[in-house]
């Protein structure tokens, strides 16, 4: 890239702020535009990158606007009414989506690209978290902030390995070139993007040819999915559940703490300890240590990393814990993902009361599972549903969270709003609290952990 400035747009963005800081760390200028001033925004503020949140041409520094010398990033959340990015169009500036330029840097860098409906971040961040922690060593783009680093960015000056969240939205993932790659689900989902769910499964059987000659792909034993690989491309399976080329064997819950054993297709490692002590990461450890096992890292060092991975913000993240309740936020907003976490927290507080709080994410998706994700929630011992999180998109009429609270069999209840959530917790018993879903209602748990601590 023959570009010494990159403004970007949607700054903010999980990912979005792991190639800014990438840009940054290897000395470009850089800046941008967010309409939100979150934590992650204040940090890059601190790091050195100029953010403005008001969508107006003018705020834009004077430094960017020479077209021969800035690349535009934006994200597909932006509007296409945004003044600044019709600004760039109308005035012929190169504007490439995220994923394209994480494609610029899968053909300079040996990419390791974990795609999937669910259980890419974790996968990916315990994935370069075992690598960093080797004598192997990684970058990464990451789809989280990793606790072990508090940063969705890690930089190796000796590695030339780059662990990337592979995005189906969209398709951006197309245009990744991966050297190995993992797919962990092909559960349908982004039907507002891809219409059907075959349409879903083909734009990952096309991910799939991507992988260059000399690699290989590592997926999840049984998933709905017919990869078309090129030529000297190996395939390996995984499972946590059952015998497969890299599984899980042995599995022990028990006093707060999760051991199994990991079995490849030469050797086997007993007694892993999982740092994160929740069941559905045993498959997405399965698939991390695959991957970091077919690029050198040892036996003990694999067990070390699993052993010391703190998790990912947002991502089955303890708040709170006294002897009278637990605060446990995830991120998950898809039925199969509130399922699993769901299951998880039953399982690790087996005899507590557990309620869950849920925020759907997006009308369409909540159009597309409503009876899905009724069916997931359930299971709990208590629902409480708040308002639709809309993110992109418009209302869809019809579509509210009463669609998923009518289909919702558990007993116990209630519909309410964001502004008297806090209110209506007060006044309601349970053990262990759950909030689930990847809109805003994360910004609610500092005034919880204050009146349940």
């Amino acid at each position: 890239m023959n570009y010494t400035h990159f403004y970007f747009l949607g700054i903010g963005g999980i990912g979005m702020s792991a190639i800014a800081r990438y840009f940054k760390a290897k000395g470009f200028d850089v800046a941008g535009y967010d309409r939100t001033r979150s934590q992650l925004c204040e940090e890059l503020e601190q790091e050195g990158i100029s953010i403005h949140y008001d969508d107006d041409v003018n705020l834009v520094p004077i430094a960017f606007t020479d077209k021969t010398k800035t690349l535009v990033v934006y994200t597909p959340a932006i509007p296409a009414d945004n003044r600044e990015y019709n600004y760039f169009v109308k005035q012929g500036f190169t504007i490439q989506k995220r994923a394209q330029v994480l494609g610029e840097v899968t053909r300079i860098e040996r990419g390791l690209c974990v795609a999937g409906t669910h259980g890419k971040t974790t996968t990916s961040t315990m994935t370069a978290h075992l690598l960093k922690q080797s004598h192997v060593d990684c970058n990464a783009f990451l789809g989280g902030i990793s606790k072990n680093y508090t940063s969705n960015l890690l930089l190796s000056d000796k590695s030339d390995l780059v662990v990337i969240e592979a995005d189906e939205f969209d398709r951006s993932f197309h245009h990744l070139t991966p050297y190995m790659a993992v797919v962990t689900a092909v559960d349908a989902d982004h039907l507002d993007i891809y219409g059907t769910h075959e349409a879903y499964l083909e734009s990952f059987a096309h991910f799939t040819s991507l992988i260059q000659t000399g690699g290989c792909l590592i997926m999840k034993k049984g998933i709905e999915l017919k990869p078309r690989l090129q030529a000297g491309v190996k395939l390996y399976t995984y499972s946590a559940t059952e015998s497969a080329d890299f599984y899980a064997e042995n599995i022990r819950i028990g006093n707060g703490e999760l051991h199994f054993d990991f079995v490849t297709p030469t050797s086997r490692i007993d007694d892993v300890n999982l740092g994160v002590p929740v069941l559905v990461n045993v498959e997405n450890g399965v698939a991390a240590m695959a991957l970091a096992y077919l690029n050198g890292v040892t036996a003990d060092e694999l067990r070390a990393g699993m052993a010391s991975f703190a998790g990912i913000r947002r991502r089955f993240e303890t708040h709170l814990k006294t002897h009278k309740l637990t605060i446990i936020d995830d991120y998950a907003h898809h039925p199969a993902e509130l399922l699993a976490s769901i299951q998880s927290v039953k399982a690790l507080y087996a005899g507590k009361k557990v309620l869950g709080v849920f925020q759907p994410h997006l009308f369409s998706r909540t159009h597309d599972f409503y009876k899905d994700f009724a069916a997931s929630l359930s299971y709990l011992d208590e629902v409480v549903l708040v308002e639709i999180y809309p993110a992109r998109e418009l209302p869809i009429p019809g579509v509210t969270s009463q669609l998923i609270f009518d289909e919702v069999t558990c007993p116990l209840k209630t519909l309410t709003t964001k502004a008297e959530l806090i209110d209506l917790l007060k006044t309601k018993q349970f053990d262990v609290l759950l909030t689930v879903g990847a809109g805003d209602i994360d910004t609610y748990l500092p005034q919880l952990v204050e009146v349940f601590h």
